[in-house]
C-alpha cells in the first residue's frame, strides 16, 4: 500500500455552524473550535460503502482486512479560528500504518495527518489515531482497573441519547452503523448499545475546557480507554496543571 494524501477545498457555511451550536446545546453564534470534524468528511457514493456503513477501503484509508474500526485518539494544534464564510483547504496523508499483537489480538493502527488552512494562513493542525482489530476482539469491555484521577474542579453531568448521536452523524455524514443501528451494534458488534462519536467526545472535551478557563485552547491530546454508550449519564472533567488543563470523561 502506498501512503496516500488528498486535497479538499470546503467552506464554513452558517448551517452547518448553526447544526453544530444545536447539537451542543448552545445559544450563541461563535463558531465551535472543532467544527473542522464537520467540514470534510468521506462521502462515498451508496454502492461503495461496506457493511458497517464505512467507505470500502483501499483508496484513500489502507486496505486493512481487520473488520472492526474505532477512533483511538489523536491531536490538535489551533493556530487561527475558522470563522463562517471561510474557505478551507485541507490537505491529508496517512502518516503510519503498523500491524501488532495486543491483549485482545491482531491490531492495525493507522495515523493520519490533516492540515487545515485558510486565506490566512495555517488554521488547524490534526493526528487522527485509528483502530482496526479482529470482528471477536471485545473492545467495548472494560480496561483491567479504572485509571486513577484527581478531584474535577470543574464538573458537567450528561447524557448522550440516541438523538444527539443521530444529529452528530448527520453534521459529519458518518455512516458507521455503530453510531445508529442498535441492531447492528448488539447482533454484529456486540456492544450494548450505541456508541458515542470519539470525535464528539472531544468536540465536548474541547467546550468543557473553553467554559472551564473562558478562552479557547491552543493544544489538545487525547485518547479513548474504552467506548462510552447512549442511554447513561457521563461527566466532563478537568482540573488545571499548572498553565494546562487534565480532561477526562466518566461514563
Amino acid at each position: 500500500y502506498q501512503k496516500n494524501e488528498t486535497d479538499l477545498v470546503i467552506i464554513v457555511t452558517p448551517r452547518l455552524v448553526r447544526g453544530l451550536l444545536a447539537t451542543l446545546d448552545r445559544d450563541d453564534d461563535a463558531v465551535p473550535a472543532a467544527i473542522h470534524w464537520c467540514l470534510a468528511p468521506a462521502m462515498a457514493r451508496q454502492s461503495r460503502l461496506g457493511p458497517d456503513g464505512h467507505a470500502a477501503r483501499g483508496e484513500f484509508l489502507p486496505p486493512v482486512p481487520l473488520p472492526r474500526r474505532m477512533w483511538a485518539g489523536g491531536a490538535l494544534e489551533f493556530f487561527d479560528p475558522l470563522r463562517v464564510g471561510d474557505q478551507v483547504t485541507r490537505h491529508s496523508r496517512i502518516a503510519d500504518v503498523q500491524a501488532k499483537e495486543g491483549r485482545t489480538g491482531a491490531l492495525c493502527f493507522v495515523t493520519i495527518e490533516h492540515d487545515y488552512a485558510t486565506a490566512r494562513g495555517p488554521a488547524i493542525k490534526e493526528r487522527q489515531d485509528i483502530v482496526y482489530c479482529a470482528a471477536e476482539t471485545a473492545l467495548g469491555a472494560a480496561p483491567p482497573t479504572e485509571p486513577a484521577r484527581p478531584e474535577a474542579r470543574w464538573r458537567r453531568s450528561l447524557t448522550a441519547d440516541a438523538t444527539m448521536l443521530f444529529r452528530y452523524s448527520a453534521l459529519t455524514f458518518n455512516g458507521h452503523r455503530i453510531h445508529y443501528d442498535r441492531a447492528y451494534c448488539r447482533e454484529v458488534e456486540h456492544y450494548p448499545g450505541l456508541v458515542v462519536h470519539g470525535p464528539f467526545q472531544a468536540t465536548l472535551l474541547i467546550e468543557h475546557a473553553a467554559a472551564a478557563r473562558g478562552r479557547a485552547q491552543r493544544r489538545v491530546d487525547f485518547r479513548a480507554e474504552r467506548p462510552l454508550f447512549d442511554g447513561a449519564a457521563f461527566t466532563l472533567n478537568a482540573v488545571a496543571e499548572g498553565d494546562a488543563l487534565s480532561l477526562w470523561e466518566i461514563g
